[in-house]
């Protein structure tokens, strides 16, 4: 048998193909412990590594998301299920609920949402637990992702305060909504990692040649579904900045750009003008 620290120490050296080898060694140790990873952390356990543990490092080495491998994220203040046939929720996306509380900051916040490809119900889930008082809709194209969704509204208390469709994108929807939230598919085809590509689906990474086509077909959906006074916070990938602009910036709404943390384009914003 091997000490945690040991293995961990292993695993570290075993992963370093990946940009956070430490951390995913210790995400992995945590999980086949059944503790945190801050516990993990503040009681430098030096007991046995778990049997199970030299496994889950070679799933991950061989490029399985940490995600899929403990079941769950953690995304602003709410942890989601999430797994094969569900997007992956990255801290990139926060900035788009991050810039809906700065825009909503000195009211009552929304009262009603709108997630739109809200695949395992991330963005969705995570602005009605910063809005209390919110309702929402999650609309995807996969009953695979949804299935997750709904296991999360569940799980979170959320249950009677959403709505969740099987559609494509804002087809059949005739409402008004105070926040409208999306990450569309952006990656163009054949550009993803492989290691993504591989694992995440398909349908919620590549979107054309350009990586266009979902704002394609989300422009001319996005003003009809906002209120006065609404925000619609779209993400983008961090080089589409003019690209997806110039296709969403329409039908009387202005835009502007959010940054994430690395200071990268991540969000576009529109609201009326």
């Amino acid at each position: 048998m091997t000490s945690i620290p040991r293995a961990l120490s292993r695993a570290t050296h075993e992963l370093s193909a990946s940009d956070t080898p430490r951390l995913d060694a210790e995400l992995l140790m945590a999980h086949a412990l059944g503790i945190t990873r801050d516990r993990l952390l503040l009681a430098d356990p030096r007991g046995e590594a778990p049997a199970d543990y030299a496994q889950l490092v070679e799933r991950r080495r061989t490029g399985e998301p940490i995600a899929y491998i403990t079941g769950h994220r953690a995304f602003w203040t709410i942890d989601v299920e999430v797994g094969p046939g569900a997007l992956v929720p990255r801290p990139d996306s926060e900035t788009l609920i991050a810039a809906a509380v700065e825009h909503f900051a000195g009211t009552t916040g929304p009262k009603r949402i709108l997630d739109l490809g809200t695949g395992p119900g991330t963005l969705l889930l995570a602005a009605l637990d910063e809005w209390l008082r919110a309702t929402g809709v999650g609309v995807d194209s996969s009953d695979e992702a949804l299935a997750y969704a709904r296991r999360n509204s569940e799980r979170l208390g959320f249950g009677d305060r959403v709505e969740l469709r099987l559609g494509s994108w804002a087809e059949g929807l005739d409402q008004r909504f105070d926040l409208v939230l999306c990450n569309p598919p952006y990656v163009a085809d054949g550009a993803a990692e492989p290691a993504v590509a591989e694992h995440e689906p398909a349908e919620a990474l590549f979107a054309g040649s350009e990586g266009l086509d979902a704002y394609r077909a989300l422009a001319p959906q996005i003003a009809p579904l906002l209120a006065d006074g609404g925000l619609a916070a779209i993400e983008i990938g961090h080089d589409q900045a003019e690209s997806a602009a110039t296709i969403l910036k329409r039908d009387g709404l202005a835009g502007r750009l959010a940054r994430d943390l690395a200071g990268r384009p991540r969000a576009l914003l529109l609201t009326w003008v």
